[in-house]
């Protein structure tokens, strides 16, 4: 894939969990759940991965040891944006696609990831979101469009009114962004929310306010950005997991 890197999230505690083990590092079939997103990201054509890591850093280091990836601690987890920010050293001059992932998305395909960054790049736009509709959007971040159909903003669901509420399309918290654009607009990203962090979704309303170009990126199989923040979520990607797996199994027998 050509002038991509990828840049996954994946320092956070996961305290919904319950347990002491960093949230990437659960074991989804025998796998710890980042391993997933690292293989999406080889598979999809990505040969440069940046990964931030915060909770128990050491142990995915020497778990992820044979990975060729660069690894970047964020020290205190203030938020995405202040994750994102954490990269930004490592990239240099860079200037191409910088492809943000989530650590906690084991269901997301190569296949969409490959098709996202194809859209990304031939809509020749700023920054691209990930959508997806769900029926009960839950805590999930919505995308608020204008009458037109164009994305104005995201709302964090703690910080959402109630017609913001109803919105069933909702922000994957996956995007493609132009390197330049996320070293121009990540650190005019303040923490004046509900939850005071730097959330990467104010990304979109700063890119719109400096007339930057942002377009959405629909997947229709909602399946593919399920999260994992609890015990009983890891155990329904499990089991979704397991049936792709057999699917796949059956269709080559």
């Amino acid at each position: 894939m050509k002038d991509v890197v990828g840049l996954i999230l994946a320092a956070g505690k996961g305290t919904r969990m319950h347990s002491e083990l960093a949230k990437v590092l659960h074991p989804i079939c025998d796998r710890p759940m980042l391993s997933y997103t690292l293989a999406a990201l080889r598979q999809a054509g990505v040969a440069r991965i940046i990964v931030v890591i915060g909770h128990q850093a050491e142990r995915i280091r020497d778990i992820f040891a044979a990975e060729e990836v660069e690894w970047v601690l964020q020290s205190e987890q203030l938020g995405t944006a202040h994750a994102v920010e954490c990269a930004l050293p490592c990239l240099g001059d860079f200037q191409g696609t910088i492809l943000i992932c989530c650590g906690d998305t084991p269901l997301l395909t190569a296949e969409t990831l490959a098709r996202f960054v194809t859209a990304h790049q031939q809509a020749d736009v700023d920054l691209t979101v990930l959508t997806t509709i769900l029926q009960q959007p839950a805590s999930y971040g919505r995308v608020v469009r204008d009458g037109r159909g164009r994305i104005i903003r995201i709302v964090e669901s703690k910080d959402a009114g109630v017609q913001e509420r109803a919105i069933r399309e909702i922000n994957s918290g996956i995007y493609c962004a132009r390197a330049e654009l996320l070293r121009r607009l990540i650190p005019k990203i303040d923490n004046n929310n509900a939850q005071g962090e730097y959330y990467l979704t104010d990304m979109v309303e700063k890119a719109l306010a400096e007339k930057r170009q942002v377009d959405g990126f629909t997947v229709l199989d909602s399946q593919e950005i399920l999260g994992v923040n609890t015990p009983e979520e890891l155990a329904a990607v499990a089991r979704l997991l397991a049936d792709r797996a057999a699917t796949v199994g059956n269709s080559q027998g």
